[in-house]
């Protein structure tokens, strides 16, 4: 008990010092650790679209934050943690989490996908992709530069 306690003040201690100073840390750090460690919160590298997203679901678990807080906080990740430092996703091989959050699906269009591909088999294309009953084939067109098959 008291090493997993120290693990995990460690693992705080550590995500806290990777944290870039600016706009935005504070309250990331405040919201982000009442629920999950901060390393944990910053591992999603997403687009500015996939980080509103986060932050919409976050408050719909019930995250207090003001309308300054999140942009403020939209801003900060967006900056440190852009999707361009992510590798683009294999569809025929990710899990559904790093479908959702490297391609800033939701989480059941992510599902979904995985459901499809495994009753379906191999996606051959973006096209083939789009296929998926109830995904958005428009977030699929505008995420295909960060597809691969």
């Amino acid at each position: 008990m008291i090493r997993a306690i120290l693990s995990m003040l460690i693992l705080a201690a550590a995500a806290s010092a990777q944290m870039p100073d600016g706009p935005g840390r504070a309250e990331t750090e405040k919201l982000c650790k009442n629920c999950h460690e901060l390393a944990r919160s910053v591992s999603k590298k997403q687009d500015r679209e996939g980080w509103q997203a986060t932050l919409v679901k976050m408050t719909a678990f019930g995250m207090k934050a003001t309308d300054q807080e999140l942009g403020t906080m939209l801003e900060y990740l967006a900056k440190h943690w852009p999707a361009e430092d992510v590798p683009p996703v294999n569809v025929n091989t990710a899990a559904a989490i790093e479908m959702e959050s490297r391609l800033g699906l939701r989480r059941s269009h992510a599902a979904a996908i995985v459901a499809y591909r495994e009753k379906n088999g191999k996606f051959k294309d973006v096209e083939d992709l789009k296929k998926v009953p109830g995904v958005d084939a428009e977030k699929i067109e505008a995420k295909k530069d960060r597809i691969v098959f």
